[in-house]
């Protein structure tokens, strides 16, 4: 096990409270209300999983509609970093808050084995998907793809999993609020 600590400093204090894994479709909202979210904590990390995926700089695979063997390996092992990340910011007393696109059951499995044993909050963003249209639209950042159909596999496989929010007529701030109600 690393030391914990350096020149007496401690890294590792009293752990923190909650680690959230925020999901949805892309355009759901994902990054900037994990982002806000983590802000309303006095020690609070976000964890992007595209940014993770950037990481890697040649041989990078980038899921696609097609069945890619590769682009799925390098989506696992997206989520075991910001895995690793979360584990590593809730030890330390950091509010860890990961946002990743998951719609599948085997997906969120993986997580969920991968942060077992942490106060692991789920929330689900779902917004109606023309509301995700317009954002996608919208953003400066492009998608490859159009991966509304997303929502259907969403909605069936990870039904009554955490908590859900529709944040179509919500604000950011009124959705992380919405979120630290729960």
């Amino acid at each position: 096990m690393p030391e914990t600590s350096f020149q007496g400093q401690i890294v590792d204090t009293e752990p923190a409270s909650d680690v959230f894994l925020v999901i949805g479709i892309p355009g759901s909202g994902k990054s900037s209300v994990s982002a806000e979210l983590a802000r309303r904590f006095p020690l609070g990390a976000h964890i992007e999983g595209d940014h993770l995926q950037d990481l890697i700089v040649a041989g990078g695979r980038l899921p696609s509609p097609e069945e890619d063997v590769e682009a799925d390996r390098q989506l696992l092992l997206r989520a075991r970093n910001a895995s690793v990340l979360a584990r590593s910011f809730h030890d330390a007393g950091v509010v860890a808050v990961i946002d990743d696109v998951v719609v599948r059951r085997a997906h969120l499995e993986f997580y969920r084995e991968h942060l077992k044993d942490l106060p692991l909050r789920l929330v689900v963003l779902a917004p109606a998907a023309d509301v995700v249209a317009r954002r996608v639209a919208e953003r400066d950042k492009v998608l490859a793809d159009d991966w509304s159909f997303l929502d259907d596999a969403l909605r069936r496989e990870l039904a009554g999993e955490g908590t859900w929010f529709d944040s179509s007529e919500l604000t950011l701030e009124e959705t992380v609020d919405a979120i630290l109600a729960t």
